[in-house]
């Protein structure tokens, strides 16, 4: 899906990392939340509370999910999931685009 109809957009921003990472929080009708956001390269560690699935959009990454030891590569048009309550670790390797969804 490359386009949302009716929404609510929070206008303030999630930054994050110094502003390396950032996101705007999309509010659906249904309840469900997602973020779409950017992030700079670097590498970054985050903590989920809930099951998360991040799209990437455009941009390449390396992703440790928890109980992994390999690093996963992730270009634009992929995806993966991140499970609730976890910490993972993300290496960006070119700019990225992203939109993370959110399940309870």
């Amino acid at each position: 899906m490359s386009k949302f109809h009716n929404v609510s957009v929070i206008k303030k921003a999630n930054v994050y990392h110094n502003g390396n990472v950032t996101s705007r929080t999309v509010k659906f009708v249904d309840g469900s939340i997602k973020t779409l956001g950017f992030m700079l390269p670097g590498e970054y560690t985050f903590t989920t509370t809930d099951k998360e699935l991040m799209e990437i959009i455009d941009g390449e990454l390396e992703v440790l999910l928890p109980d992994s030891e390999q690093w996963q590569k992730v270009k634009g048009g992929e995806s993966f999931d991140v499970p609730a309550n976890a910490q993972f670790q993300i290496n960006i390797k070119s700019p990225t685009d992203y939109c993370c969804s959110y399940f309870k």
